[in-house]
């Protein structure tokens, strides 16, 4: 699969993640506002519930809404081994039991994973961890990142 492919597909999943939410942010505010969920006392909470319900949907339309823009403005750029990894990256890396994993290094859109024919992409950003330690590695190179108090170590195997 190529980039473009792939960063296609990224933005096939974020739309349909936006309409998913913005049908989940109508039900909640459907539901906020029903005349069946007013309150019947202080401690009757649904409607309130709701309301919270859809203004975390709300908030959530607006993540995916910035990934989108951020996915039409990115500039797919062609692989430069002196460059090393750089934003719109496709990097294969391997840990010391030799499993290997598929990034897409993206300016958004984090944990999101594509199914490609070849292997599962997951869409890292620079600000991870893992993709703030990626970034300018070249083939060969090892990458160490500590989570929590575990330390782990990749070898980038291929970079496009």
């Amino acid at each position: 699969m190529t980039k473009q492919q792939l960063h296609q597909h990224i933005v096939n999943a974020l739309q349909s993640d936006l309409q998913a939410a913005i049908a989940a942010a109508q039900t909640a505010h459907e539901t906020a506002t029903h005349e069946e969920n007013v309150a019947e006392n202080k401690y009757d909470t649904r409607g309130l519930e709701a309301a919270y319900l859809a203004a975390g949907y709300s908030r959530r339309i607006e993540e995916i809404q910035q990934s989108l823009q951020a996915y039409n403005n990115l500039i797919l750029r062609t692989h430069e081994a002196e460059r090393g990894v750089q934003l719109s990256s496709l990097v294969v890396i391997s840990d010391i039991h030799g499993r290997e994993q598929t990034f897409f290094l993206g300016p958004a859109g984090a944990g999101l994973k594509i199914k490609t024919p070849t292997a599962d992409v997951m869409v890292i950003t620079p600000h991870a961890p893992l993709g703030q330690a990626l970034m300018g590695k070249v083939e060969g190179d090892e990458v160490h990142i500590s989570i929590g108090s575990t330390r782990q170590s990749f070898e980038v195997l291929s970079v496009k």
